[in-house]
């Protein structure tokens, strides 16, 4: 696999997947920066789903490739994320643990994990017993205890209430915006069909529209320039 460009983290060259006889991308190139914020629009459908699994390894290209920087960490949130049957504590550790962190500190680190997400009473409590907003917390709270460089997240919002929404769109925004000014700037990649919250966590924008990419554009861009058609009526809310 040939290496990026210093400042790219995620190198995506012509890259198309096929299910049977179902294209699900088409032609996908892109290239994502150190500590960019970039929104995966477009219809259901679209690509975005598949788009995101390729990024992070969960789907092999059909045709093209994916360079990354090695030295980065990744990691992947998902719409309805599986809890495994144990306590949101070890749930939390085990993803440590399968990365060689030893049990016990992995136990430690789980704690601050779910304290940075608001979540330390619930500790002892089956992941599976949590609502839907405090399992996405959790699952929230797995990724950062990973100390990723790259956090994918596919529709983390979609299934919550709206208080729950706030509350994981919260930690979007601090994840991306690291209190620590020395630390190594995240780069997030979220799909969504919220385009309030595009516009909120956002500064750059993908529409797919049947596998393909038809506009990358800044954010102010996307929402006060001039559009392909699809484009243009998916934000003004004229196609599902």
């Amino acid at each position: 696999m040939n290496a990026p460009t210093p400042s790219v983290v995620l190198d995506v060259r012509d890259v198309s997947v096929h299910f049977g006889a179902r294209h699900a991308l088409s032609h996908i190139t892109l290239q994502l920066q150190a500590g960019e914020r970039l929104a995966l629009v477009g219809a259901n459908g679209s690509g975005k789903s598949t788009l995101l699994r390729v990024l992070h390894g969960l789907v092999q290209p059909s045709a093209g490739q994916v360079n990354s920087d090695t030295a980065h960490q990744q990691a992947m949130v998902f719409q309805r994320p599986h809890m495994l049957r144990t306590s949101a504590q070890n749930h939390i550790a085990l993803g440590l643990w399968l990365r060689g962190v030893p049990w016990r500190q992995a136990r430690a680190q789980a704690l601050v994990a779910l304290a940075r997400v608001g979540l330390q009473a619930v500790a002892a409590q089956n992941a599976r017993s949590l609502s839907g907003g405090q399992q996405q917390r959790v699952a929230m709270a797995r990724a950062w205890a990973l100390a990723p460089q790259v956090l994918l997240l596919d529709e983390p919002t979609a299934s919550l209430d709206p208080h729950a929404k706030r509350e994981v769109e919260a930690l979007m925004a601090e994840f991306a915006s690291p209190a620590d000014a020395a630390a190594l700037p995240l780069t997030m990649v979220f799909s969504s069909h919220n385009l309030g919250q595009v516009k909120r966590l956002a500064n750059r924008v993908v529409y797919l529209e049947q596998g393909r990419i038809v506009a990358d554009l800044p954010v102010h861009d996307f929402f006060n320039g001039p559009l392909p058609e699809a484009a243009r009526l998916f934000v003004k809310g004229e196609l599902a």
